[in-house]
């Protein structure tokens, strides 16, 4: 039973993961298509949500969120930077209390392009810091822009803008579901990250809730540990997008001869933190009759996931409030400005227990 349910679309197109996130590649300028998004937020606009009914109620104690560490992820506004391009959307993102974006390409269309440089200062000038950015893993097609087939342009561009992590939101797929396949494609994922590294950032992967299934040929091994225990950890990172991850542990708890598998995505992280630098924020309401995922994606705050224990558990961790980011998203927001808004209204309200 979600905290807040609000009327959502019956067919939920969110739930289907499976989007490109490559095909957002155009850039917008124009810091006056602020007038197009109508009534915009005062400056004041995180601190009033804040106080607003919907997030009331959450203590008067440490802020759980670290300050500072707010991002979300661009896809989520892919339909405003599209239309309004990325000037009005950095502004009101500025109002709404965010500090960074993670990129889902660097342009988008019709607002008009942008050159890295160009996107690298409106991003700051909105006193917003670009944490990262997702690019394809491989293509059948040598040109493409991705780390298998172009990584020195994917890395120029990241160092271009200033970006101190640069990831794929691919699964280790390229090789089948087996566990020299999944191997292999650790082997590769540890050549990205050396050649990261040598420009000082960090190379990083984002789950879905397959990462989470079980090795066709080792119905015992769960994939995910074979990428965590194949993967060097000074020079390959996680983004652990925490709904696929509860998705995850609904999906696959169970290995396939029937004999319980339980985990906990908190525990991985809490296992290693310095292997998950950054974080997707989403939230979902636990509904069996979303098949097979058995949730419903939500706005940060409407759903069952409990990021108040989430957030206060890694922050616990070694050097946990400055060593990781937290990137609000939702696959297709009803509203994607509201979602921005309410997400960060209900982060920033969170408060440690007992303070």
């Amino acid at each position: 039973m979600s905290r807040s349910r609000r009327t959502e679309s019956a067919t939920d197109p969110e739930l289907v993961h499976r989007l490109s996130r490559r095909n957002m590649l155009g850039v917008a300028a124009g810091a006056t298509a602020a007038a197009l998004l109508g009534s915009a937020a005062t400056p004041a606009a995180a601190a009033d949500a804040a106080a607003s009914p919907e997030t009331q109620g959450h203590g008067h104690g440490r802020p759980v969120l670290p300050p500072g560490r707010l991002g979300i992820q661009l896809y989520s506004l892919r339909d405003k930077v599209a239309t309004l391009g990325f000037a009005a959307v950095f502004a009101e993102l500025q109002r709404y209390g965010y500090d960074e974006v993670e990129y889902a390409g660097y342009g988008q269309g019709a607002a008009g392009p942008l050159t890295l440089p160009e996107l690298r200062r409106l991003t700051r000038d909105h006193g917003l810091r670009p944490i990262g950015s997702h690019v394809g893993y491989y293509s059948d097609d040598p040109t493409a822009y991705t780390f298998a087939q172009n990584l020195d342009r994917v890395l120029d561009d990241a160092a271009a803008l200033g970006l101190p992590h640069i990831g794929t939101a691919s699964g280790p797929w390229r090789y089948g579901s087996t566990v020299d396949g999944w191997k292999r494609c650790a082997e590769e994922f540890n050549r990205f990250g050396a050649e990261a590294k040598k420009r000082g950032m960090k190379f990083y992967q984002h789950n879905h809730s397959e990462e989470f299934s079980f090795a066709s040929d080792r119905p015992d091994v769960r994939l995910y540990d074979v990428l965590l225990a194949e993967t060097d950890p000074d020079l390959v990172f996680l983004e652990m997008d925490i709904f696929w991850a509860y998705v995850g542990r609904h999906r696959y708890s169970t290995r396939p001869d029937g004999t319980p598998a339980p985990f906990d995505p908190l525990g991985y992280v809490l296992a290693q933190p310095h292997r998950f630098p950054l974080f997707h924020v989403k939230d979902g309401d636990r509904d069996d009759s979303v098949v097979p995922y058995g949730y419903r994606m939500t706005d940060v705050g409407d759903g069952d996931i409990d990021y108040r224990r989430f957030i206060s558990a890694v922050n616990r961790t070694h050097h946990g409030r400055h060593a990781h980011h937290w990137q609000a998203e939702r696959d297709n927001p009803v509203d994607s400005l509201s979602f921005a808004r309410r997400s960060s209204a209900h982060l920033h309200s969170l408060r440690e227990k007992g303070r």
